[in-house]
């Protein structure tokens, strides 16, 4: 009994890590590298326009955020293996979320990869965490991100705190990437916590 304890302690995690074509896509290729360095597995998903978002707001080639991942699928393969909620995974996150995806995930319209992973999570009771950049929201999104919520999803804005006293802009990418650390069961040092 023992034995299958430690077992399961040292068991690797497998996020899926799914980027969207909103702006703050640097948020995203921030936590796959924080998962990477934690030593969970990752299968990453990007949607049509998140390469280019990754070449318009980063110095990092589509290309290099691929290899930090432990596996890729395209967005418009849905005989990829995490497109079955059978595929053993402990979660996902959907790191910089659009407006878009936001729509497609609350109402189960499962018609990309990241969709239909997203809605594996949600029948399945496994963390999925929803991460919108956008402002300011309009109220449908407001209705959409309230029902993935109600659901069982995750939503959490990327807006980082400052109580942490950021220096450079490293700072705030730590506070969320911590934060989604948080919520997916990482334990991370990626932020000073309130109190410490």
């Amino acid at each position: 009994m023992f034995k299958y304890a430690i077992q399961f302690l040292t068991m690797k995690k497998r996020i899926i890590v799914a980027m969207c074509g909103a702006s703050g896509i640097r948020y995203g290729i921030e936590v796959l590298a924080a998962l990477k360095e934690a030593g969970c597995e990752t299968c990453l998903v990007l949607s049509k326009w998140a390469g280019r978002l990754i070449e318009e707001e980063t110095d990092v080639k589509p290309d290099a955020v691929m290899k930090m991942a432990s596996q890729v699928f395209d967005n418009n393969d849905m005989a990829a293996p995490i497109s079955s909620s059978s595929f053993k995974v402990d979660g996902m996150v959907v790191i910089p979320a659009s407006v878009k995806t936001v729509s497609e995930i609350a109402n189960a319209c499962s018609g990309t990869l990241i969709t239909r992973a997203a809605d594996n999570m949600l029948k399945t009771r496994r963390p999925l965490v929803v991460c919108i950049r956008e402002t300011p929201l309009s109220g449908p999104c407001l209705e959409n991100l309230a029902r993935i919520a109600q659901y069982g999803g995750i939503v959490m804005p990327l807006s980082p705190g400052f109580y942490h006293k950021p220096k450079h802009i490293n700072d705030l990418y730590n506070f969320m990437t911590g934060k989604v650390m948080d919520a997916l069961g990482i334990r991370n040092d990626k932020f000073k916590r309130w109190g410490e």
